[in-house]
Parts: structure tokens; C-alpha cells; sequence
């Protein structure tokens, strides 16, 4: 069978939700409304790290920028799937789209070049791990599914660890 990636997933469902009629309740599966706006808020994150990424690695002129890209688009992509199959096994279904915050992002990075880009880029990253890592330890507590509160404390010390090699690339490129 082949492996759907997070991305196929992710815009199958929003395929479905734009042509379907689901009430909040069928959007979110088993979830409470608390899970359920974490998971969405988790998804469309993951997803904007991943894309992020992608444009690091693309536009980027620090080394530095580039391997934290590359690093954005592994790591994120993997918790993304498994992430997916949890929410999935739950028969939730997070919006595939982006919140207005991160496509504000997404357009003023993709409008950067070079330095100015890198740095707008170690900006949003430091700014957006900050963001990732107070709602994950909040959610390591506070959730009540079992398994996305597991989800939430395995992958905390992994945006820890993102946010502190995002301030050494935001130190890097005002450095340059």
C-alpha cells in the first residue's frame, strides 16, 4: 500500500470539508473543543514549518538558515505524520489551510532576498519556536486525550531545542 504523505492527507480532507457539510463535532471526532483547537493549531503549524523550510533552503544565503531549513522540513515533517495518525485515529480532521498569522509570514518571506530574507526568517523562526513551546507544555498538561497529550510532551524538548538553535541562527545572521 503506499504511504500518503501529511501534505496528500491534509489537502484530501480539506478537499472533503470544502465539498461537505461537517458539523464541529464530525470535524473533531472524538476530540474536546480544547484538543481539537490544539491539534488544529498544531497542524496548521507543523505545515508552516515544513513550508518555511522549504523556502530556507530555497532562498537562503546563510549556511546556517539553510541546515535549520532542511532540519524545519525533516523533523517537523515527520512529527507531521505522526501527529496525522493520531488525530486520524481519533476521526478528527484538521484544517489543511494556513491561519491568516502564518500566511502573513509565508508572504513577507517569500517577498524577502537575500540577507533581509535570512533574517526575517531567524526572526520568525525564534518567534514562532517561543509560540510552539509555551502551547506544547501548556498542552502536555492540560489535554485530555491520552495520546495527543503524550504527542504534546515527546515532541516539547524537540521545539526546545528548535527555539535555541533558532536564536543561535538569528545571532548568526545579524552577525553578517
Amino acid at each position: 500500500m503506499k504511504k500518503l504523505s501529511f501534505f496528500t492527507i491534509a489537502g484530501l480532507a480539506g478537499l472533503f470539508l470544502a465539498h461537505s457539510p461537517l458539523t464541529a463535532a464530525e470535524t473533531r471526532g472524538s476530540l474536546s473543543e480544547g484538543d481539537y483547537k490544539f491539534a488544529s493549531e498544531a497542524a496548521r503549524g507543523g505545515l508552516a514549518e515544513v513550508k518555511m523550510g522549504e523556502l530556507a533552503k530555497q532562498k537562503g544565503t546563510s549556511q546556517a538558515v539553510k541546515d535549520f531549513g532542511d532540519r524545519m522540513i525533516s523533523e517537523h515533517g515527520k512529527a507531521n505524520e505522526e501527529f496525522n495518525r493520531i488525530v486520524a485515529g481519533k476521526n478528527a480532521v484538521p484544517p489543511a489551510d494556513f491561519s491568516h498569522k502564518e500566511n502573513a509570514t509565508m508572504e513577507k518571506l517569500e517577498k524577502a532576498s537575500g540577507k533581509d530574507f535570512d533574517k526575517a526568517y531567524a526572526a520568525a523562526m525564534v518567534k514562532d519556536h517561543k509560540a510552539d513551546v509555551k502551547e506544547f507544555k501548556e498542552a502536555a498538561k492540560n489535554l485530555q486525550d491520552p495520546d495527543l497529550r503524550a504527542f504534546a510532551s515527546k515532541t516539547l524538548p524537540v521545539l526546545e531545542s528548535h527555539l535555541k538553535m533558532a536564536e543561535e541562527m538569528e545571532s548568526a545572521v545579524q552577525k553578517e
